[in-house]
């Protein structure tokens, strides 16, 4: 099939458009626009990192104008979304639940031997939860019998939990404290969706279009991107189908060589139009996930620094794009001190973009608007790359 051209500032059109980044409120206001969100991105990412405001909490306060974090809880109370694993942990639409299951049979065949304690301990577990119903970890005696050594060395009883919850045997839901309560999947997966484990086709075609949906414009790579706990996903395959019979579209972008793309045809004609609206943004969402796209696609080097050690940091722990319009036009390393009710932006650097006086201004209450999330009420800028910006900045608040 022939490439369909683009032109770079289309592509970004596409891009943010995909990923509900087109305009502010793309999919309307309160606690039913949380839900299309995820269901039209799949998955909504969950991190721990508390220096702001959660990610999922970020990316989807980035979408919803007003967004109050307990619409997340009251959805998975009412059975409209569920958390699981796949390349990471996230928040995925109930309705597409069957497609979680081989994920959870990857995990299971790929997982070691486990020894008569470890499969004892799971079956205990197992029928605690069953007897007793939704159990946390500190439910549970401390059965560690050396001291731990380090973030990732569980003790027992939380590794049974943990593995029963990546086979399925059990599922999870948050409570306000972020904290995960383990319960059965019939107590939590509403009698009406369909359980069936879906065809390795099947399961296949569902990413590609899952994945094209979120990301507008995609590598190959980046649509099994979320199935590599799946052995032979057969995304490859399937891709090569799809686009002989049309379901999607291979793209070619003007000017730039890169590996085959691909996009869904429903984009061949649509008309975007970008807002030119300012968004923080979670080193977590969608947009950022993968560095190559945002290098290939905004001219924009990203990385987030949490992961690396502070001696080669250039921007600053936690670091968070800045994009208005189509455009990064800085990072910001800010956290919240919840305590004071102070957003301390520790550095606001500027991309080698010129900036005028309204998109500074656009920017200012972009970073208002992230302290009141963050429930901060006043705002600290320690430094910037650029005293003109910086002064339109202060100016602003």
């Amino acid at each position: 099939m022939k490439q369909h051209l683009l032109s770079r500032p289309e592509a970004r059109k596409i891009i943010l458009h995909a990923a509900g980044l087109s305009k502010r409120a793309q999919f309307g206001k309160g606690r039913e626009a949380v839900f299309k969100v995820i269901d039209h991105l799949g998955f909504i990412q969950i991190d721990t990192n508390y220096v702001v405001e959660r990610a999922h909490h970020h990316a989807l306060a980035s979408r919803v104008p007003d967004y109050k974090p307990e619409w997340l809880q009251e959805l998975q109370e009412d059975g409209r979304i569920y958390e699981f694993l796949t390349a990471d942990s996230g928040f995925l639409p109930m309705h597409n639940f069957r497609y979680s299951l081989p994920v959870k049979q990857g995990f299971l065949a790929g997982r070691k031997p486990l020894t008569t304690a470890e499969t004892n301990l799971m079956n205990r577990v197992l029928d605690r939860i069953a007897r007793e119903g939704p159990l946390m970890v500190k439910d549970f005696e401390n059965d560690r019998q050396e001291p731990s050594a380090g973030w990732w060395d569980w003790r027992p009883s939380k590794m049974a939990l943990e593995r029963l919850y990546l086979e399925g045997s059990l599922m999870a839901t948050r409570t306000k404290e972020f904290l995960k309560v383990y319960d059965l999947p019939k107590n939590i997966v509403p009698p009406d969706i369909d359980t069936t484990v879906p065809t390795p086709e099947e399961y296949a075609r569902h990413v590609i279009r899952r994945e094209l949906t979120a990301l507008g414009i995609a590598y190959a790579k980046e649509l099994a991107w979320r199935t590599r706990r799946v052995k032979d996903n057969l995304v490859k395959k399937e891709l090569a189908r799809m686009v002989e019979e049309g379901e999607v579209s291979p793209v070619a972008i003007d000017g730039l060589k890169t590996a085959p793309l691909f996009m869904l045809p429903e984009y061949k004609n649509k008309k975007i139009q970008l807002s030119g609206d300012a968004f923080i943004l979670s080193p977590f969402d969608v947009l950022n996930v993968f560095r190559h796209r945002l290098r290939d696609f905004f001219d924009f080097d990203y990385q987030i620094e949490c992961f690396v050690p502070e001696a080669k940091r250039k921007y600053g722990y936690f670091s968070l794009p800045v994009l208005v319009g189509d455009t990064f036009v800085a990072r910001m390393d800010a956290k919240a001190d919840r305590k004071q009710r102070v957003l301390i932006v520790h550095n606001l650097h500027f991309e080698p973009v010129k900036l005028n006086e309204e998109t500074v201004d656009q920017v200012a209450d972009a970073i208002k608007a992230f302290a009141a999330f963050n429930r901060c009420q006043e705002i600290s800028i320690t430094k910037s790359n650029s005293r003109q910006y910086l002064k339109g900045i202060r100016n602003s608040l």
